[in-house]
């Protein structure tokens, strides 16, 4: 399989997840503004939306979208039981918060931060959103050890990554004590430090 990534992106979630289910995977990076990957290549031809990540599978299928991916990567795995199995309340729970984090934490806080067309008015409407999302989630987490409860899943990995980005909107959450001893621990996995460091960022 080959994932398009750009470092720190949102495809580090699927990054890490591959690495959790001990998938392996060739890393194809792109530069988001040029839309070309480090090897000169159109990356608009592999997705015309030009925006990372992109799963490419040994027999030529193409996913896009996070959370689409990480659930084909955890489902490639079965017994690292990083996705609950699919029928099950538990994996409708993982889809509550694999879209919660995609759309108010990544693309409804972050996602317009990041976008330089976005009037400063906007931008803090954005962060004061981004701030009561980060609260409902450190309240959730302030009584169990993950966002499932007591076992990691590919929801913890794509949060991590969108928490990494605080420091890009001054928004620290070291404000929430749970919220960065939440990331700490997530950042100490063995399969997540793998990722950042195939990533450059460690």
């Amino acid at each position: 399989m080959k994932l398009y990534y750009s470092k720190g992106a949102c495809s580090l979630s699927p990054h890490i997840a591959a690495c959790e289910a001990e998938l392996p995977l060739e890393l194809v990076e792109v530069d988001l503004q040029s839309k070309r990957t480090k090897a000169g290549e159109d990356f608009r031809l592999v997705n015309p939306n030009g925006y990372v990540p992109v799963l490419v599978l040994d027999d030529g299928n193409r996913l896009t979208e996070g959370p689409a991916i990480v659930q084909y990567l955890a489902d490639r795995a079965p017994d690292k039981k990083l996705a609950p199995a699919a029928g099950t309340f538990e994996r409708y729970q993982l889809q509550q918060w694999l879209n919660f984090i995609s759309t108010e934490i990544h693309k409804g806080g972050f996602g317009l931060w990041f976008n330089p067309s976005m009037p400063e008015a906007a931008k803090r409407v954005a962060i004061a959103s981004l701030i009561s999302r980060l609260e409902t989630v450190s309240d959730h987490l302030s009584s169990r050890a993950f966002l499932l409860g007591e076992h990691f899943t590919v929801a913890d990995g794509y949060l991590f990554v969108t928490l990494r980005w605080g420091v890009y909107v001054n928004v620290d959450i070291g404000r929430w004590p749970v919220l960065a001893n939440y990331a700490a621990k997530i950042g100490a996995r063995p399969a997540v430090q793998k990722a950042l460091r195939e990533e450059g960022l460690v």
